[in-house]
């Protein structure tokens, strides 16, 4: 099942359940991966994504824009695979021209990403929130060895 694209941000739940289970669409190519072991690896997979996503002067409008949007949401699902999931984590970004693909995996096959919910500031547990919040479609799925969890944006 191919979820249809997007044109805004997909509205947000109130509690844990509805992260759809389903592959991202097959039309993206790679740009990079990054195999992520431990939390101090973090600062270089935003330092990477960086580049990519703002190439020409490096200057970004804040959060209100893509790139800042990918390396939070890439920087929190990260997080998330390596304080609960099965190392390593790898992120992979990918691209259709149009769209970015944001894919973060880890070896806990047999765990169940669940959104936070409303939950007090502070508390953790925000990673799926904020994509779900900031992203154009978000999903997850399950291959031999790894547990995906993925998400688009537009490119600005």
């Amino acid at each position: 099942m191919t979820p249809t694209p997007q044109t805004g941000p997909l509205e947000t739940p109130d509690t844990d359940d509805g992260l759809p289970r389903t592959r991202p669409p097959g039309r993206y190519r790679q740009v990079e991966r990054w195999r992520l072991d431990s939390f101090s690896q973090l600062t270089r997979l935003r330092a990477g994504l960086a580049p990519i996503l703002r190439p020409e002067d490096g200057a970004g409008a804040g959060l209100a824009q893509t790139p800042e949007k990918v390396v939070l949401v890439a920087s929190e699902l990260a997080t998330n695979a390596l304080e609960h999931g099965l190392p390593p984590t790898i992120v992979t970004l990918s691209t259709d021209d149009e769209s970015w693909l944001l894919d973060v995996a880890d070896h806990d096959r047999g765990s169940v990403p669940v959104y936070a919910g409303e939950r007090v500031p502070g508390a953790g547990g925000l990673g799926l929130h904020l994509a779900r919040t900031l992203a154009l479609d978000v999903g997850w799925y399950v291959t031999e060895s790894h547990k995906h969890i993925w998400v688009t944006f537009p490119v600005d």
